[in-house]
């Protein structure tokens, strides 16, 4: 398991981003929306968008950051080709740490198992 976040596993561009807007598959639970679309780079990326107007507190937002990474890391989805975006709706603020952490594994399995479908 890696414990780093390296540059290769992020989206930075904002084209990266559009791709994955343009047709995406689509996973929510508890406030999380993450949007995921195949790339042909053969391993998995990730690209945070956490919202200033649905998480107001730059803490909260760092919160749900840090635990996006940390359960993308340990996930085996790095194996499949696929870009990831972690959007947030409103009241996510309000979600504890346990619950974050169980809706962010519930979507990287999920789209862990539509990638072993395809």
């Amino acid at each position: 398991m890696e414990t780093s976040f390296p540059k290769r596993a992020r989206l930075l561009r904002p084209a990266e981003f559009k791709n994955v807007f343009a047709d995406p598959v689509r996973v929510s639970r508890n406030g999380v929306v993450v949007l995921a679309r195949r790339n042909e780079l053969g391993f998995a990326r990730l690209g945070l968008a956490v919202a200033k107007r649905h998480v107001r507190r730059a803490h909260e937002r760092n919160r749900i950051k840090r635990l996006a990474r940390e359960t993308f890391r340990q996930h085996a989805l790095r194996g499949c080709g696929m870009d990831c975006v972690l959007l947030t709706r409103a009241g996510v603020e309000q979600v504890t740490n346990g619950e974050l952490r169980a809706a962010l594994n519930f979507a990287w399995q999920r789209l862990l198992d539509r990638c072993a479908e395809s």
